[in-house]
């Protein structure tokens, strides 16, 4: 083996495959999460994934406030906690946790270090940061402006001998891709074996989904009573020499490894078929699930392509500020309740941009004044705060005695608040310098690919079904989660919906498949979410994954951080489509 030195050797299989763990999937995930990960079994690298596009909009805001600061402040934490635990037992640590600020991160990580008399060689990567150069790359206005580096710079710094890894913004599966690479002695032509080092990367960076969190199959996961109280296990990989991996957990934790439970971290957050990257075009066509045992699932297959000539950049930008209030409709008449408020308060806004939005009509006859009540919300938005603040919410409240009856709040108006617009860019490699900051001081640049490949999706939109037609059949009007799992969430503006047929056994598999691909097609789509009615919506067919996945371009606006949707995330959208009803073959149940 080479590469990667590593003391704790009985974390090794016979195989020599590399266990990586994972004990972060955002900014504020469970603390304990770093020594449950290390006192629960061997492992050799545990890695932290802390930021997302809306994290760097809040380290962002932190910079304004403290050019210090920038990183995420509970890594530390975790590492005053386990530092020495970590390096007792072999474990190198690697996280994005340095935000905006790896160095400043890396520098605080070796003063508890030497609080703690240990000897660590911390490490940090530079380059990703563009806010220096942001007017010369065109990205004028930006709060913050990060690149999104691969994971060779991770690996020369577990080469170098570090124990701890600080990076800013590296892609999330980067943090697994570069100790695999490292360990194994991966080139950056071994495109396949990266590219399934992505999918076990890409299965791990968030944490506990992978192991069923957010999964819509939750009530099978739990063995008894017992089981369901125990909070559920962080995941990790046991990489191979040829990149395919076993997903699995520390054994007597939460929570289960099943082939749904790591489809649905598969299926989350991507787009095409082609999952781009800084070190490797991953083909998601081409992954192979199979269980192996009880919380063991084996990826094989994954086929990888160049990666990429232009990196992708995160850029948030200060959107204004926004403010909302919310109405409560109780009893009759809700429908001119909600018409006369709106004629109230319209002509005295002032904001740029109102938005109205109102849950669905209450319950007739409802044995509880909650149930039969809906709530109306009213949002603002404007380049400056005075419309959003009293402009906004003296209005609001100046009603209370002389608008619809029933009138209340569901909490007093409050200031407006700053938001933020996420957008992605692209510049050119040559514009980004990535450089690992060795624990000598001594500075490593990271060569750039010299291959590459397309950057485009040729075949957008929907793929032919791969499965013969199924027979014609009688049809019942059943929800669509009868048999179809759901994972959705947010790509900036962007709507992610992956559906996959659940993988039960059943003799029916793949003319289920196939029903479920023939039947999410746009149009279907934009019938199943009647707010995407005018809006472009690609779907892309994953046989070996048993399902499809749905972009919804625009649904959440310009970005987490600015929408007004209910679910401004679209993290429940998954559910709410699941329980949409369809006609289902007969024969299929």
């Amino acid at each position: 083996m080479s590469g990667l030195k590593l003391d704790h050797r009985e974390a090794l299989d016979h195989r020599g495959a590399l266990r990586v763990g994972n004990c972060s999937g955002f900014y504020g995930d469970r603390l304990s999460a770093m020594r449950e990960m290390l006192e629960g079994g061997p492992l050799d690298v545990l890695t932290g994934d802390y930021l997302a596009e809306l994290t760097m909009l809040i380290l962002g805001k932190d910079t304004m406030k403290d050019p210090a600061l920038g990183y995420a402040r509970t890594h530390l934490r975790q590492l005053e906690d386990c530092l020495g635990l970590a390096l007792e037992r072999g474990v190198k640590v690697v996280s994005n946790a340095g935000g905006l600020n790896p160095a400043g991160l890396a520098e605080k990580v070796s003063e508890v270090a030497q609080g703690l008399g240990l000897d660590v060689a911390v490490a940090h990567l530079e380059g990703d940061d563009l806010r220096p150069r942001a007017a010369e790359l065109g990205l004028d206005g930006a709060l913050t402006a990060n690149a999104y580096l691969g994971g060779f710079g991770i690996a020369a710094a577990l080469r170098q001998g570090a124990d701890v890894v600080v990076t800013g913004r590296v892609t999330d599966a980067s943090l697994v891709v570069g100790p695999a690479a490292a360990h194994f002695g991966w080139t950056p032509e071994s495109y396949d074996e990266l590219a399934g080092a992505v999918v076990a990367g890409h299965v791990l960076e968030c944490g506990t989904q992978a192991t069923g969190g957010n999964f819509s199959g939750f009530k099978t996961l739990f063995r008894s009573e017992e089981h369901a109280r125990l909070p559920l296990g962080f995941p990790l990989a046991e990489i191979a020499a040829d990149g395919s991996s076993v997903i699995t957990k520390h054994e007597g934790t939460g929570g289960a490894v099943t082939v749904d439970t790591v489809t649905a971290q598969l299926v989350y957050e991507i787009q095409s078929t082609r999952y781009l990257g800084p070190d490797v075009t991953t083909l998601l066509d081409t992954i192979e699930l199979a269980q192996q045992g009880e919380d063991r699932v084996a990826i094989t297959g994954v086929r990888g392509e160049a990666p990429p000539e232009h990196l992708k950049v995160c850029v948030n930008e200060l959107g204004g500020f926004r403010n909302t209030v919310e109405f409560v409709l109780t009893g009759l008449d809700v429908d001119a309740k909600a018409d006369w408020v709106r004629n109230q308060l319209a002509p005295r806004l002032t904001a740029e941009s109102v938005t109205w939005t109102r849950g669905g009509p209450p319950a007739p006859d409802a044995d509880t004044e909650e149930g039969a009540s809906t709530l109306l919300r009213c949002t603002v938005m404007d380049p400056q705060a005075d419309p959003c603040g009293k402009a906004f919410t003296a209005p609001a409240v100046e009603i209370g005695l002389a608008s619809y009856p029933g009138f209340t709040l569901t909490a007093p108006p409050g200031r407006p608040t700053p938001f933020g617009v996420y957008r992605p860019a692209y510049v050119e490699r040559t514009a980004v310098e990535h450089v690992v900051v060795h624990a000598d001081g001594s500075r490593e640049t990271i060569a750039d690919p010299t291959v590459f490949g397309a950057e485009q999706v040729d075949d957008s939109g929907l793929r032919p079904s791969p499965y013969p037609a199924p027979p014609d059949s009688l049809t019942r009007r059943m929800p669509l989660g009868t048999f179809v799992h759901a994972r959705s969430g947010d790509k900036g503006g962007d709507a992610n919906l992956g559906l996959w047929v659940i993988n039960d056994g059943h003799p029916r598999y793949d003319e289920r498949v196939t029903w479920l691909a023939k039947l999410i097609t746009p149009r279907k789509v934009r019938e199943l979410v009647p707010e995407a009615e005018d809006l472009d919506i690609e779907v892309y067919v994953l046989p070996n994954l048993g399902g499809v996945n749905v972009l919804i371009r625009g649904l959440l606006g310009r970005g987490v951080a600015a929408s007004t949707r209910f679910d401004p995330q679209a993290k429940a959208l998954g559910e709410w489509v699941r329980s949409r009803i369809v006609h289902i073959q007969e024969d299929l149940l």
